[in-house]
């Protein structure tokens, strides 16, 4: 994320209210702006077309489960390569062999488009043959284009041309938006038509920003593979990671007291998944702290560590260096403690207001205000994977990120025993869980980096 981290300092750097707040506005956007909206734009489509069909809202819901579970799937898929392929590219940008990434972002493409045609086939042959064959075809493309989406991403917060990022996504998802509306009187396959189409542009736009900015003469490459490149436990923490988020919610789509079938094999939870998408909103102010306090201060403390160690600096510098490491960690975890404590606190008391503006049920307000808790530990927990990535610490960001995965499911399924009254707790727990072992993690990684800098390195004699 060198790209992001430049351009944060670049506005720290003119010292003026004015300049800090764009910082903080640039964080938010980069981080969470494509994400909110994507949620925004489809569930807008959703309300306006259930508007506009009264009578007939059947298909809206069947819209919008079907584009939850093709983003959950497009994203437990691609978590096999996100963060291989962002190694990758990084180290490639270290090594300033920026032409080699194109190839090689086709090359992957190419592998997810393969896999994603075969996975979907698959599936829509095995549980989706009571559908209509239109409904089928654009699951299919959707699932296809999604994934390579996901792929593309891994550039998002690398680019300085964020503007061009941000254009992108709402040239995208303002696409997906008015195509539904438009596509709206032909039920589900105009819905899911108008999505395909927006995708399929955004899709096109961040590979022309890509193209643009990695030029290479080669078109297409594949050295993922290679010895030093495949990190397998790389592999590991993408896809436990996105499992653990999405366990929680698998959990209640699949028991069959806490969910109903809506169409096809796609079922949903009525009682839990709008509170959950609800509260992901939350999460913007405590990304934007996250993203400018990993990418400035504590970057610049972490390369200014290892340069001084690569210098010959004397062992006192070098533990002076480590020392305002872990103080810029220190203060980086507080600080998004504290923005996102008082966006949970904002929103705890405003949820009874914002739930009769918005039309829904009080009904969802206890889960609610649970899943925004859990949200904001979300936080803290990526900021411990994000350090633990900087440091190299691969096997315990492994072992943090599959705790999280089993205690969600151990927890949620716990929580479905006890009742409804219990329900988010799983996901809120597991998430505390692992964010207090990953701190303690942390400091110990912290006691001993020194020593395993130097200590545990191959003998090159």
């Amino acid at each position: 994320m060198a790209g992001i981290g430049f351009e944060l300092r670049r506005l720290l750097r003119q010292d003026s209210y004015f300049s800090l707040l764009h910082a903080y506005g640039y964080a938010g956007l980069i981080s969470s702006g494509p994400w909110v909206l994507s949620i925004l734009a489809v569930m807008a489509l959703g309300v306006l077309s259930a508007a506009a069909s009264p009578n007939n809202d059947g298909h809206v819901t069947a819209f919008l489960v079907s584009v939850t579970w093709l983003v959950a799937g497009s994203l437990l898929l691609t978590s096999l390569v996100q963060l291989l392929f962002t190694r990758f590219v990084a180290d490639r940008l270290f090594e300033k062999r920026d032409s080699a990434i194109l190839p090689n972002l086709f090359g992957l493409l190419t592998l997810t488009m393969v896999v994603a045609t075969l996975i979907g086939v698959s599936l829509l042959w095995w549980s989706f043959e009571q559908t209509p064959w239109l409904y089928q075809l654009e699951m299919l493309v959707s699932f296809i284009v999604l994934s390579m989406i996901w792929c593309v991403t891994v550039f998002v917060a690398g680019v300085k041309a964020y503007r061009q990022v941000l254009l992108a996504f709402a040239c995208g998802y303002g696409a997906t938006f008015m195509s539904g509306l438009l596509l709206n009187g032909y039920g589900l396959v105009g819905l899911l038509g108008g999505f395909v189409i927006g995708q399929g542009l955004l899709l096109f736009m961040l590979l022309a920003m890509v193209i643009r900015h990695y030029p290479s003469d080669r078109l297409w490459g594949f050295e993922l593979h290679h010895t030093g490149q495949c990190k397998r436990s790389l592999i590991a923490i993408g896809l436990f990671y996105q499992a653990g988020i999405w366990a929680d919610k698998l959990v209640f789509w699949f028991n069959p007291a806490t969910s109903e079938t809506i169409i096809g094999p796609l079922r949903a939870s009525p009682i839990y998944d709008l509170p959950i998408f609800l509260a992901y909103l939350s999460i913007v102010p405590g990304m934007a702290v996250f993203i400018m306090r990993m990418e400035t201060d504590f970057a610049e403390c972490c390369h200014a560590y290892y340069d001084a160690i690569r210098a010959g600096k004397t062992l006192a510098q070098i533990e002076t260096l480590r020392g305002e490491m872990v103080t810029s960690v220190r203060h980086g975890i507080y600080d998004i403690f504290k923005v996102q404590g008082i966006t949970v606190a904002g929103l705890l008391l405003s949820g009874p207001l914002l739930f009769t503006w918005l039309g829904f049920s009080h009904w969802y307000l206890p889960l609610f205000n649970i899943d925004i808790v859990a949200v904001g530990i979300q936080v803290l927990l990526m900021a411990v994977l994000n350090v633990l990535f900087y440091l190299d610490r691969l096997k315990p960001a492994l072992w943090l990120c599959l705790l999280f995965l089993i205690s969600n499911i151990v927890l949620t399924l716990l929580s479905q025993l006890l009742g409804p009254v219990f329900y988010g707790y799983g996901y809120a727990l597991s998430l505390l869980f692992t964010t207090l072992v990953g701190l303690a993690v942390l400091d110990h990684e912290f006691e001993q980096l020194t020593y395993q800098t130097f200590m545990l390195q191959p003998y090159r004699g």
